[in-house]
């Protein structure tokens, strides 16, 4: 059996093999998935509701052991692995209220009855990142689960541990054999069978933006719907008028939070050139005071970064810069790096591609319609920030701005409870929210003819 190695990230220590599936492994687990989702879909939707639950249940009680795989496998701080944790209970919780709202409608017609259903795809391939390991499975497996489908997940292969044993705790809980399950293995394996296969009837695919589109071509030879959750460059617009003291003090949490590599990271600051230079004497100290070190001290506010080849990369970036001023990190074993602040212009590459590292770029605009046009300038629209006191200012420029997600006086981007996902090259479609589950299904239509 083929296998690969995991590496803890703060250590570089390597610390456990995983089995690396083969086509074959992965046609089998796709077959039980076939099997398993047919007496699934079949269960009332309370039955449907009430397993979700248990699901639920089961995370919450297995909450800090889940935690600390992910302190040890991803180097995820221990605070924010526990509101991981807890994150996917949650998800579970809320879609668990899904079988019994999925109702179609009734729609007037001349001669007849006509009614609507909403019937699973079936099998559903779900494909995550290695950046937020369960809590991106939960925004697939979940709402697909509830919707009536049977789900096959493939972990990114730096970080399958979670994943791994959300499936074991997903029979713990009563789910039955085969409804969901957890392949590990390469994405030109695992992931290109999810893609290929005819029994895999919906793709989910949260990754790189260049990857995403080789799965979107794969799935439109198939005719498969594919939901895509991809890159970002998202800016965190500062207006004179907005709250400085705040928008300084929590910048840092907005992109060097998972040590940057987040696609919803604020990675850009645009700062209304009037109060730039006092902009960035307030950031300045809140670099300083982010605290990076051990995953696994409560204190511990950004870890390492996932791998050596990953910190090479995002250290290419820093080449030849302009760095105002930088954080601290540890020394010696580990892929550690320290928060940097770059000062920058549109053209720079560092403005406009997407560095998934502890590094933000600041620009500064003019007026509105500047800053408009700078926060667009990027191929990609995930996520964003808007600081301001004017409410007609928020209103216009959250309108303007090309982006899935953004937030007036806040970093917030994922809600469960409210939709999810990008424009342009950040993806296609939308997770969580109320609507979620209903992705998960085709629209059937059904006349019912009662003329005599």
């Amino acid at each position: 059996m083929s296998t690969f190695t995991l590496v803890n990230p703060a250590t570089g220590e390597a610390f456990r093999e995983m089995p690396r599936a083969t086509v074959d492994e992965t046609d089998a687990a796709i077959a039980r998935a076939v099997r398993a989702q047919v007496s699934w879909a079949a269960l009332p939707p309370l039955a449907r509701a009430d397993a979700l639950r248990a699901f639920a249940r089961t995370v919450r009680e297995h909450a800090e052991e889940l935690a600390q795989l992910e302190v040890r496998n991803s180097g995820h701080p221990i605070g924010s692995a526990r509101w991981e944790a807890s994150h996917v209970a949650q998800v579970l919780d809320y879609y668990a209220g899904a079988p019994e709202r999925l109702s179609g409608r009734q729609i007037p017609v001349a001669g007849g009855i006509d009614v609507t259903f909403h019937e699973p795809y079936g099998v559903v391939g779900v494909i995550v990142p290695w950046n937020f390991p369960m809590t991106i499975a939960s925004w697939g497996f979940a709402p697909a689960l509830a919707a009536g489908n049977a789900v096959v997940l493939k972990p990114a292969e730096l970080t399958p541990l979670t994943a791994v044993r959300l499936g074991e705790l997903a029979l713990l809980a009563g789910l039955p054999e085969g409804l969901f399950q957890v392949v590990t293995g390469s994405g030109s394996v695992v992931g290109q069978r999810f893609v290929s296969h005819p029994d895999v009837r919906k793709v989910v695919f949260t990754g790189s933006t260049d990857v995403g589109v080789e799965v979107a071509a794969g799935c439109a030879r198939g005719l498969k719907p594919v939901t895509l959750e991809l890159g970002g460059k998202s800016a965190n617009i500062v207006f004179a008028d907005g709250d400085l003291e705040k928008a300084a003090a929590t910048a840092p949490g907005a992109v060097f939070d998972n040590a940057g590599q987040d696609c919803c990271a604020r990675s850009r600051i645009l700062v209304q050139r009037s109060v730039y230079d006092r902009f960035l004497e307030l950031l300045e100290p809140a670099v300083a005071a982010w605290r990076v070190g051990d995953p696994a001290l409560e204190t511990t506010e950004m870890g390492p970064l996932i791998s050596s080849a990953h910190r090479s990369s995002v250290e290419g970036f820093l080449d030849g810069v302009d760095i105002a001023f930088r954080g601290s990190a540890p020394t010696g074993d580990g892929f550690w790096l320290a928060p940097a602040v770059v000062l920058a212009s549109p053209a720079d590459r560092i403005a406009r591609e997407e560095v998934f590292g502890p590094v933000v770029a600041v620009l500064p605009f003019d007026d509105e319609a500047d800053a408009i046009r700078l926060a667009n300038d990027t191929i990609y629209g995930l996520a964003g920030s808007l600081w301001t006191e004017n409410l007609g200012r928020a209103v216009r420029v959250a309108r303007a701005v090309e982006s899935g997600v953004l937030s007036v006086n806040s970093h917030a981007s994922v809600r469960y409870w409210t939709p999810f996902g990008g424009m342009k090259a950040s993806g296609l479609g939308r997770e969580l929210g109320p609507d979620a589950a209903e992705h998960f299904t085709e629209t059937k239509n059904v006349f019912f003819a009662t003329d005599a």
